[in-house]
């Protein structure tokens, strides 16, 4: 993967990765700023801002951002995660300095004018409305908050309604420049695109963005614990949860091959053992999130009532068979396999590279080379996935229940199952 990187003078860091064969170009800006940098009384603005910035500026109505986009067939869009916010653009290769110029304008010139603000509230209390009346999304909010109580990262993207309701332009336009600033920005490219020339445009757009933010990020420490909803529905949605790793922890990808084989396809353990052999659920699965100072791993499940009493203890025999066990060669190869398969398919896309590279730079202050990564995944071993099993599953669990309940195992009873 081949990329180059220019620096503004006020330190806003530029990457292209050129693809002249293509007709397309992919490009955004990637902020390091989310809900995880936010104090509780502001909760849900760096979403609110993601979505208000589009709401018009100096020299564009919200209309004709979306047409002057639209008019030559790209695509344009944004969004806001705990500790990212981006916005990024799809436009063919002559088209490229529109999309520039209109990112640029509406992170820097965005006017908040109160009639917009009004509708856009609403617009953004529906999508929280929505998230809670979808359980298989809103249980994954109250698993954070109870992995991470009482803290900034255990607390929701979208913010309550009532705090949104209660941002205005000030509060904005107080927010970006607090949060928004050189160095904490990347712009990158990928496509056909000449770099020279894509650093000018920028250079002529975003020179006089403020060089540093304000904002202290608040520490980050998992702490787990116990979270419970009873609703009329169908099925129980069910997260377990322990610490994982940080992005920088040398348990990273042992991590991640871990939930590979644990949960990570129809072929790992969790699927063939809940979903294949005993029919307890339609969805089971693995994730290890990272963050700067700590990480999460979980397994989701969806079962019916009558099931769920014996969901668990399956789950938990898995967990301790391995950390108790090796796992076999062919079972690490196999999830080695589809972690670099995965990764490099993603590089096939202008858009997933652009992601990778302002990512990267962002959280490593470098762009890792492609056969680093795969070198990282080759080099883990059979004793290194065990370790990270341990080291896991030895944590205080999260658990998180949501859905049509008679009976279910109690936080103690939990940590029970768990033990070796």
């Amino acid at each position: 993967m081949q990329w180059q990187m220019s620096s503004l003078k006020n330190g806003l860091r530029i990457i292209t990765s050129t693809r002249s064969n293509l007709e397309s170009v992919s490009l955004g800006v990637w902020v390091n700023t989310g809900s995880a940098y936010e104090k509780e009384a502001m909760n849900g603005i760096s979403h609110f801002f993601e979505h208000t910035c589009f709401k018009g500026t100096k020299k564009r109505t919200a209309l004709q951002i979306s047409e002057e986009i639209e008019d030559v067939g790209g695509q344009m869009n944004a969004y806001t995660s705990r500790e990212f916010t981006a916005y990024y653009a799809k436009m063919l290769k002559n088209d490229a300095e529109l999309a520039a110029d209109v990112i640029c304008d509406i992170l820097q010139n965005a006017t908040f004018a109160e009639e917009e603000l009004v509708k856009e509230r609403e617009v953004v209390v529906q999508e929280i409305k929505q998230s809670i009346d979808t359980p298989d999304d809103i249980i994954f909010d109250y698993f954070q908050e109870a992995a991470f109580a009482n803290q900034a990262l255990g607390r929701t993207i979208l913010g309550p309604a009532e705090k949104v309701r209660s941002f205005n332009g000030d509060t904005l336009r107080q927010y970006i420049s607090t949060n928004y600033a050189a160095h904490n920005m990347i712009v990158c490219a990928v496509g056909n695109i000449e770099h020279d020339a894509f650093v000018k445009m920028i250079e002529q757009r975003m020179s006089n963005l403020q060089e540093k933010t304000s904002f202290i990020p608040e520490a980050q420490k998992y702490t787990g614990g116990f979270s419970i909803e009873k609703r009329d529905i169908e099925q129980a949605h069910v997260l377990l949860g322990f610490e994982g790793a940080r992005y920088e922890s040398k348990d990273y990808y042992p991590n991640i091959i871990l939930s590979t084989i644990l949960g990570g396809g129809m072929s790992s353990r969790l699927f063939q053992e809940i979903r294949e052999k005993r029919g307890l659920v339609y969805t089971v699965y693995s994730f290890a999130n990272s963050h700067t100072q700590t990480g999460l791993f979980g397994i989701y499940a969806g079962t019916g009532k009558q099931e769920l009493e014996q969901l668990l203890p399956v789950v938990a025999t898995e967990i301790k068979k391995i950390r108790q066990e090796k796992v076999s060669a062919k079972e690490l190869e196999r999830a080695k396999v589809q972690l670099k398969a995965s990764m490099l398919m993603g590089l096939e896309s202008c858009s997933s590279t652009a992601e990778i590279l302002a990512r990267q730079m962002l959280i490593f202050n470098r762009i890792i080379p492609v056969e680093e990564m795969v070198e990282m995944i080759e080099n883990v071993s059979l004793e290194d996935i065990q370790n990270s099993a341990n080291k896991i599953f030895a944590t205080n669990p999260t658990y998180s229940l949501l859905g049509s309940i008679d009976k279910y195992a109690s936080y103690d009873e939990l940590k029970k199952l768990m033990e070796i």
